[in-house]
């Protein structure tokens, strides 16, 4: 099901900047994303989508939606979002949510939530779902949706705050209360999915898509 872009949308276009070039944007502040797509030589330029997630979420859960798809309607908002602003441009659209014994789970509000979380975790599994999406002209023409499980070992608080010390503050900026690529590594078991899908964007599918819809994203800049 496609999402409607409605007052759940409306302050990404206050925050937009017009200037960004119009041809592929990616919706969001994420470090990570945009690093994934830069290492992928592509050509692009970042937007903000300050769509209202939590408004989001409570109509996607209310109307029966699980995690898996509510990574997808909160993708599908965002590039809607920016697409309002620039209906020529192809705007890509990201975003992760995480279950963990049928409940979900959002970012880390203080270094004390994160330790608590990791500690109710250690020694379970989980589910990551990042989904994302592609939009033109205020439709989305594209989206898709994988989840990778990860299994945490067994650990105590001093193992957790030692790594947490590692982390620092970018720990806050994660859904999961843990970065896999830094420091994190270490209290995992097993992870069954694929890489990119657990950095928040599933990077394969994407490139797939933007062949067909954007080749020219492809091309060396001048």
């Amino acid at each position: 099901m496609g999402f409607n872009c409605e007052s759940a949308c409306g302050k990404a276009r206050s925050i937009f900047n017009r200037k960004s070039p119009a041809m592929l944007i990616l919706a969001s502040k994420s470090t990570t994303r945009k690093s994934l797509l830069e290492n992928a030589g592509l050509r692009f330029s970042v937007a903000s989508a300050g769509v209202d997630e939590r408004e989001i979420e409570q109509a996607a859960l209310t109307s029966g939606e699980n995690r898996a798809g509510l990574a997808s309607l909160l993708a599908q908002a965002k590039a809607l979002a920016v697409s309002a602003m620039t209906p020529q441009a192809l705007v890509i659209g990201a975003d992760q949510t995480i279950a963990f014994q049928h409940q979900g789970l959002h970012k880390p509000l203080d270094r004390e939530d994160a330790a608590e979380r990791l500690m109710a975790m250690a020694g379970k599994s989980h589910q990551l779902h990042s989904g994302v999406a592609l939009a033109r002209g205020g439709k989305i023409v594209w989206s898709a949706v994988e989840t990778a499980v990860l299994t945490f070992k067994p650990f105590t608080r001093k193992t957790v705050d030692r790594v947490l010390d590692l982390e620092g503050e970018a720990i806050f900026d994660s859904v999961a209360a843990y970065r896999l690529e830094g420091p994190s590594i270490r209290l995992f078991e097993r992870i069954e999915g694929d890489y990119f899908t657990i950095l928040g964007l599933p990077l394969l599918p994407l490139l797939a898509a933007l062949e067909q819809h954007a080749p020219e994203s492809f091309e060396p800049g001048s």
